[in-house]
């Protein structure tokens, strides 16, 4: 598919996710699948359609509902980062604001007119944040796992092993087999998180404008952040509802998915909307 973003054109992957007919991409669903809630979900900093497995299918059928999973450009198999392109300190404001509502929009996906809840991982995390800050009052509810909201030096420390491992391990090649261009994906991830401008990057004058629920789940044992990072969304928002989990890393829906899914499913049902 492909929208506007800016002045250019990109090309966007994307599938629908959980128990709806599965025909070709490009397919819609029929009327009676967008009557049911919507859970949009938004990749890790590495991330793409292909990286998330079955997950969101896993998630979709046990709470019922339907859902979208898209690969941001520069990822997967959309629109590659041009290798003279490096992202800027508002890289994830121009996903949030300017991307994801074009892909809505170009799907068809009203949040005015449907229950639609946002699913983010890491940098997709802080992306859903962001959405919902500008748009979460027409949001049904936001699920936030190993979200950042500022830059700690464990994240720092982290995003530089994965640089010298994309330099002296297979790392590039395992990469390959989820995105078109796997230097577009690492490179304007890796660039512009090790800018020494980014150590002052947050979003944590944003969060008070969220205005909708917000699930907040984190691993004891993420090795990109501390509880610094949901703990400072419930300081803002103090009707975020947090999950931490031990024996759990950067990734939960990977480390504990049983875990996940049933903490999202108590949310929804919780603030589901009459």
């Amino acid at each position: 598919m492909k929208i506007r973003w800016g002045n250019r054109e990109v090309d966007i992957e994307w599938r629908w996710a959980g128990s709806v007919p599965h025909g070709p991409l490009h397919d819609s669903p029929p009327d009676f699948e967008r009557s049911r809630p919507l859970m949009v979900f938004l990749h890790e900093g590495l991330g793409s359609v292909s990286m998330w497995k079955d997950f969101p299918d896993q998630l979709c059928n046990a709470l019922g509902m339907r859902g979208l999973v898209y690969s941001r450009p520069g990822y997967g198999q959309s629109t590659p980062r041009a290798p003279e392109e490096r992202w800027d300190m508002d890289f994830m404001h121009q996903q949030a604001h300017e991307v994801l509502p074009a892909l809505m929009a170009a799907l068809a996906i009203d949040p005015a007119r449907q229950a639609v809840y946002l699913f983010g991982h890491s940098d997709g995390a802080s992306i859903a944040l962001l959405h919902a800050a500008r748009f979460g009052t027409l949001l049904a509810g936001v699920v936030v796992l190993a979200p950042h909201i500022l830059v700690e030096d464990i994240t720092v420390a982290s995003i530089e092993k994965a640089r010298e491992a994309y330099c002296t391990t297979d790392l590039k090649q395992r990469l390959a087999r989820h995105h078109a261009d796997p230097d577009s994906a690492f490179w304007g991830w890796n660039q512009i998180w090790l800018d020494p401008r980014f150590t002052q990057w947050t979003i944590e004058d944003a969060l008070p404008s969220i205005g909708c629920p917000v699930l907040a789940i984190q691993g004891m044992d993420d090795e990109y952040g501390s509880m610094v990072q949901i703990d400072g969304i419930a300081a803002r928002l103090p009707k975020t509802t947090l999950v931490k989990l031990a024996q759990c890393g950067h990734s939960p829906h990977k480390d504990q998915p049983d875990q996940v899914v049933a903490a999202v499913r108590d949310f929804t049902r919780r603030f589901a909307r009459q």
